[in-house]
């Protein structure tokens, strides 16, 4: 077994108590201080989902390209996923409740961007700034809990609450962007990005009056291995998403859709050279620099690499089903955005039903069956909704028990790999391995998310075409389009994480019994 090695690893990269410098700390300050850090972890988390449900009305508001409506999701996960070490690492370097404050301002401003958006390019901006405010906020966040509570039951307790917020972030999202949106769906998509303004300003606001200052810690920055890394992944999945954009010159008379530009074009395969160049050499300044955001050491371990393969891959299962399906329900089956919103709470409880019984079986079952049968669980919903046929009107039988299927997969399968990530590495470097694997979500649901758009956009213009020979005045043939490209997003979908169940049950060795000696203090899953 190969661990982290203390010189691999910056010393500076985690909270400690000790790095508390002055503060509020009586029981009642202490609870207040919890209460503003969830509430920045929840209006960071739950902006992950809450603009799905509002996806077709802004789509139509700002003239946004279908192929490209994805970047509204991928554009806020890119930023927030390639920035998050580097959040970490500024707080590091410049004291956490500043750049805490940093980030939730920025974050509050971010949204008041979207929120009066005129067009697209104003509202993916919009959202590559709040990505960039949540990587800030959200790392420190957690940093902060430890330097604000005491060591023992109350920071364990305030940990549980962290977690819960983080777990319910995704569903809170999606009811109440659905009701927002349906207030007005005109103008009520933009109160989903509206909201985070009082919330944002309110947190950097009492942030000096309920967080302790912490100490700052001498170290460089590694700005280049930021850049890289994370204009790297921009360049890719830009690539990726322009293949499936429509060529305006091939709109004609006798084929009105257009055609996209496809992998041969140009610009798409320079951006993903771009971007593919870019990350390799990000990878050779993380092996040089004294301080590298990402430890290419982490990564020696093959448990934990493992880990962070599977959950760069899974991720693309949720991202996929919350953006198709949301679309899909609205747009063909004809649901309100706050029905929508509801139609996803029974992931929600999936999710707590899979995590709980994942909690308790961890200690006495090896990770690889867990991890191993969910991933084979959550690949089995996806082809399930991969054969939803076009006019199949009844949630409760065609979608809802698929939803619930997935997010029991998902349930045990996070639950795992998370401690799988931290296995091996030292109590006081957790954070090095919680952080990659939180990187790694981000970054895999957004590329995941991305290629399966490519493939929906190549199925949907293919549908397109077909109909307009069949039956050229058929009014649905659209939403028809969009079902069948949605329906082969999620096939290949399945496919994805069946891939990473193969890797999981075929490299995966780690021990039950190794991973309950071996738990570090702070790091909470579930």
């Amino acid at each position: 077994m190969t661990d982290i090695k203390s010189s691999d690893v910056p010393d500076d990269m985690t909270a400690s108590q000790s790095d508390a410098v002055d503060g509020p700390s009586s029981p009642g300050h202490l609870g207040w201080a919890l209460v503003l850090i969830c509430m920045a972890q929840l209006m960071v988390v739950l902006d992950s989902t809450i603009a799905n449900i509002a996806l077709p009305y802004i789509g139509n508001d700002l003239k946004i390209d279908p192929s490209n409506l994805s970047w509204v999701v991928t554009g806020y996960a890119l930023a927030f996923g390639g920035l998050l070490l580097l959040g970490g690492r500024l707080g590091d370097l410049y004291g956490r409740r500043r750049v805490f404050m940093i980030g939730v301002a920025l974050f509050a401003v971010a949204s008041a961007l979207g929120g009066v958006a005129q067009n697209e390019a104003m509202l993916l901006g919009s959202r590559g700034l709040q990505g960039l405010g949540a990587a800030l906020a959200s790392p420190t966040a957690l940093a902060l809990i430890t330097t604000t509570f005491p060591s023992g039951p109350q920071r364990n307790r305030a940990f549980s609450v962290f977690a819960a917020m983080s777990g319910i972030g995704a569903a809170i999202g999606l009811v109440l962007g659905g009701w927002l949106t349906d207030l007005d769906p005109a103008w009520g998509w933009r109160l989903t990005f509206l909201i985070n303004v009082p919330i944002g300003l309110l947190a950097a606001y009492f942030a000096p009056k309920l967080l302790p200052d912490t100490d700052h810690h001498a170290g460089t920055l590694d700005l280049p291995g930021a850049i890289l890394g994370t204009g790297g992944l921009l360049a890719l999945v830009y690539g990726i998403t322009r293949t499936s954009n429509v060529d305006p010159d091939s709109i004609t008379a006798t084929n009105p859709h257009g055609t996209s530009y496809g992998w041969g074009d140009p610009l798409a395969l320079t951006a993903m050279v771009l971007g593919v160049v870019a990350l390799i050499a990000f990878v050779v300044i993380e092996r040089r620099v004294k301080h590298p955001l990402m430890p290419l050491s982490i990564f020696a371990n093959r448990n934990r690499a493992v880990a962070f393969v599977s959950m760069m891959i899974t991720p693309a299962a949720m991202f996929a089903m919350f953006f198709f399906l949301s679309l899909y329900v609205q747009n063909v089956m004809g649901y309100s955005p706050l029905k929508t919103g509801f139609a996803f709470l029974p992931f929600a409880v999936g999710m707590v039903f899979g995590a709980t019984a994942s909690s308790k079986l961890v200690a006495k079952v090896d990770p690889r069956y867990l991890a191993g049968t969910g991933t084979l669980l959550a690949g089995l919903a996806l082809f399930f909704f991969s054969r939803i046929e076009f006019g199949s009107e009844n949630y409760w039988t065609d979608i809802a028990p698929f939803v619930v299927l997935m997010s029991i997969g998902m349930g045990l399968t996070f639950v795992p790999m998370t401690l799988v990530a931290v296995h091996g590495v030292r109590t006081q470097d957790a954070g090095i391995g919680s952080g990659v694997l939180n990187t790694m979500q981000q970054v895999g649901g957004a590329l995941g998310l991305a290629t399966l758009s490519a493939v929906a956009s190549h199925f949907t213009t293919e549908k397109l075409s077909d109909l307009a020979t069949a039956s050229p005045t058929n009014p649905a043939n659209g939403l028809i389009a969009f079902a069948d490209g949605a329906t082969h997003a999620f096939l290949v979908g399945a496919f994805m994480i069946w891939t990473a169940s193969v890797i999981v049950w075929l490299l995966l060795s780690v021990k039950h019994t190794e991973l309950a000696t071996d738990v570090p203090e702070g790091v909470h899953v579930g």
